[in-house]
């Protein structure tokens, strides 16, 4: 097959955080599957890939090298790669979109891609929590998609996010983490209860708070973080009596005997060890930590972190189960506290 005619199948987003290699697969596969690629016919070398499009030599080899895995490829030593098998290939296209890509946002990238194995291609994005550039990416999608999972958080603009997502099809939706109001139809869901979560959760760290008397929640007054977080810290601490308070920069807040700190943000969280540390306040004893959202370092930093917290990588297996079986269903995913010896 020449290389001009197969340059016409291959097409690489640069927007996309889907690694090339996956996207240069991917491009095959739907060739296979439109028929512009026939059984045996034989694919360009590894050498011509780097020659002719802008990827190395690495990319092209991982991306022949997984599909040959999946069965769509075979190789012949001193002839190169041919197209093996019309019928292997992937059941399901995914756009998946989210707003990051933190510690435990990747666990639920990687549950869902372990869920699906090789029966998905999977497109993702990540938006930074640029309302603006969420819409641009969802409206130029190619519409060829099985599915569109989507985890929809903003720092600002995204009052009317459900319009756009109300484009979608809803039997091909599926949203993560917060429920948006607004979005119409029938269409699947593996959401926190956000404030339902966090009153749960301290309430079962109750025997270690009661050794304190006033809790903090470092809150930025400007956070991708939905406000039913705070609807149920203050449930918690009016209904148990706590003294309590919502502190939006913690490089100010004075530490104090008694507290118990609850911190959302990672950058937060290093401010105050740091400044707790810099006092003659123990924590775990003197002071209280809680930390939002369970990563594998928190439980070494400072002999261990407590942590409340989504199951990330349940959210993610979830996710995958919607889509191989088709449901529409909403499912809340658990959430945990970890007492540890921070508090």
């Amino acid at each position: 097959m020449k290389s001009s005619r197969f340059l016409e199948y291959i097409y690489i987003d640069y927007y996309s955080s889907t690694p090339k290699y996956i996207q240069l697969a991917n491009s095959i596969i739907k060739s296979v599957r439109e028929g512009k690629l026939i059984i045996n016919e034989t694919l360009p070398s590894i050498n011509e890939l780097n020659c002719n499009f802008e990827i190395s030599r690495d990319t092209a080899e991982k991306a022949y090298k997984h599909l040959k895995s999946i069965g769509l490829l075979g190789s012949v030593p001193g002839k190169g790669y041919y197209i093996k098998n019309t019928e292997a290939g992937q059941q399901f296209k995914v756009f998946l979109i989210f707003n990051k890509l933190s510690t435990h946002k990747k666990l639920v990238y990687d549950a869902i891609v372990d869920g699906l194995g090789h029966e998905a291609a999977i497109d993702f994005y990540i938006y930074n929590n640029d309302f603006e550039f969420f819409k641009k990416l969802l409206q130029n999608n190619s519409n060829d998609y099985t599915h569109y999972v989507i985890l929809p958080h903003f720092m600002h603009g995204g009052e009317n996010v459900h319009d756009i997502i109300n484009m979608l099809p809803k039997d091909k939706l599926i949203i993560l983490d917060k429920l948006v109001p607004g979005i119409k139809g029938d269409f699947a869901a593996v959401y926190e209860n956000f404030e339902k979560d966090i009153f749960q959760a301290l309430e079962e760290a109750l025997p270690q708070l009661r050794n304190y008397h006033t809790l903090k929640i470092i809150f930025p007054e400007y956070t991708y973080f939905p406000g039913e977080i705070l609807k149920g810290f203050f449930s918690f601490c009016i209904q148990y009596a706590f003294t309590y308070k919502v502190v939006h920069d913690v490089q100010g807040e004075p530490i104090n005997e008694g507290d118990v700190f609850i911190n959302l943000m990672e950058n937060d969280l290093v401010v105050l060890i740091e400044r707790i540390l810099a006092t003659e306040l123990k924590i775990g004893k003197d002071v209280g930590v809680i930390s939002y959202n369970e990563t594998p370092l928190k439980k070494i930093i400072l002999n261990g972190l407590t942590t409340i917290s989504t199951d990330f990588e349940e959210m993610g297996k979830m996710t995958a189960d919607i889509i191989k079986n088709g449901s529409t269903g909403r499912y809340e995913v658990p959430f945990y506290l970890t007492l540890r010896a921070s508090l």
